[in-house]
């Protein structure tokens, strides 16, 4: 084998074990550029971490689920298909926690370096592919993080939380109310030690006011 042929393999070699390390990125020598050639791709992969927006997101680790088909055409590779994406947060109204799962679909052209759409597109209008592997991470976290809910809710018709105490309005009675002391009396009752909420007339330390003629 002459030395040329052993840094091939060599290489070869390496960019395979790089690409078993990254199960992100996928192999393009086998699909190949012939236009119209296919390759079926279903791998499950662990979420990196900050796929999220202030209240929802992916958690580091979990279990992404992609079903993809990557066709060869005459400006890159087209990639379509579905995710299966597993999501944890709080609901905005009532912060309970939320656990959840997006099904989302992806469609995106990875063109070839020195296409004419690599040429005449803008950096970000367009992904691109370097050298024989193209790398998902980019496209699927783009496409989860832009479908995440900026204010997710537990259930359609939660009422949130009570501003008086705090509470869960949905795990509260219907009648759920609570007193109001006028303020205008707040600071005399509370030198009696009385609640003028529930003082009746003629109780010690009653404010009492004053009657209509």
């Amino acid at each position: 084998m002459s030395a040329a042929s052993a840094h091939r393999n060599s290489a070869a070699s390496t960019d395979a074990r790089r690409s078993a390390a990254n199960p992100w990125k996928v192999d393009l020598r086998e699909l190949g550029r012939r236009a119209g050639s296919l390759q079926e791709l279903e791998r499950t992969v662990p979420a990196p971490a900050d796929w999220r927006v202030e209240l929802i997101g992916v958690p580091e680790g979990a279990e992404i689920a992609l079903a993809l088909r990557l066709e060869s055409v005459m400006e890159g590779v087209l990639v379509t298909g579905e995710l299966d994406v597993p999501v944890v947060g709080s609901c905005a109204r009532c912060l309970e926690p939320i656990e959840d799962a997006l099904h989302l679909d992806v469609q995106e052209l990875y063109a070839y370096p020195g296409s004419t759409t690599e040429a005449t597109s803008e950096e970000d209008e367009v992904r691109r592919l370097e050298g024989d592997h193209l790398d998902l991470e980019p496209l699927v976290r783009d496409t989860v993080v832009l479908s995440l809910p900026l204010a997710p809710v537990c259930t359609p018709d939660c009422a949130g939380l009570c501003v008086d105490c705090g509470l869960r309005l949905d795990d509260l009675p219907a009648d759920h109310t609570h007193e109001v002391v006028d303020a205008r009396w707040a600071a005399l009752a509370q030198k009696f030690g009385t609640d003028p909420s529930t003082s009746s007339p003629g109780t010690p330390g009653e404010i009492a006011t004053p009657e209509e003629n």
